[in-house]
């Protein structure tokens, strides 16, 4: 009897189902962003957003966009998490997915939020997806190419382990860190007003067209089957927290933009 306990505890701790197309920046990426972007709103946008979503915080609705995927009434919003470049393009140049992509995602978010007919249940859900979209854009293999689907057919090894370019960048080297997102948060770089300023200037296809530039040297940083370990993650992993800071920071300028 104690034996199989054991084994009932085991499973519920132990064998949760992942997959890694369900996951985007990870949980604790996304919750980092949201933490980080909450120290840079203004008092107005925090009690309006705090009403808004009810008392839950920024970092816990992040992970909203993905939570619904696996409900097919939410299928229209997939394209919304993603923008498909070729390496040489801008967003200007690129093909646009008809559909609609993440450019296009958090405009409709920032539309609705503006709109002072949109319902008070609207309202909510857009600025979760807001949260989780502006996340999404700053992980560079969300603006990638269209023929790998953003990395996620690029066969890699993560310590030995079968995984691919896309989760090496949402997930593995976050988890790697074994950091929570509060302690990814408050090792945020100390930033002068001028350099976060700097940040927040641009909009939102300035911001696609930057971090493609890291996306670049991403799909130039290995080789297929190539076994990724602890030199890749040191080369790669202040470009991770340097993406979640920046995200959280332009997330809150938007917010205050919105809430004003």
């Amino acid at each position: 009897m104690k034996f199989k306990l054991i084994l009932l505890i085991s499973f519920f701790f132990v064998a949760k189902p992942t997959t890694e197309e369900t996951v985007f920046w990870g949980q604790n990426g996304h919750r980092a962003t949201g933490k980080i972007a909450e120290s840079h709103l203004t008092k107005k946008a925090k009690r309006k957003i705090d009403k808004l979503l009810k008392g839950q915080s920024l970092a816990f609705v992040s992970t909203f966009g993905d939570e619904i995927k696996s409900d097919r009434k939410y299928r229209e919003f997939s394209p919304w998490h993603y923008v498909n470049m070729d390496l040489d393009e801008t967003y200007a140049t690129a093909e646009k997915n008809p559909k609609g992509d993440l450019v296009t995602g958090i405009y409709k978010c920032i539309a609705v939020l503006k709109d002072k007919n949109s319902t008070e249940e609207d309202k909510n859900f857009y600025l979760k997806m807001l949260v989780h979209f502006i996340g999404d854009l700053h992980q560079p293999m969300h603006i990638g190419r269209r023929e790998d689907k953003g990395g996620n057919d690029i066969q890699v090894q993560w310590f030995g382990k079968g995984t691919n370019l896309h989760a090496v960048w949402d997930t593995k080297m976050i988890e790697e860190w074994n950091m929570s997102y509060l302690e990814l948060a408050d090792n945020a770089k100390d930033l002068s007003k001028k350099q976060i300023k700097a940040i927040e200037k641009g909009t939102i296809e300035d911001w696609v067209n930057e971090v493609h530039q890291i996306t670049k040297e991403v799909y130039k940083s290995v080789k297929v089957g190539e076994n990724l370990r602890y030199e890749y993650s040191y080369n790669h992993f202040g470009i991770v927290r340097n993406q979640l800071q920046i995200g959280g920071i332009r997330l809150a300028k938007i917010l205050n933009d919105i809430f004003c």
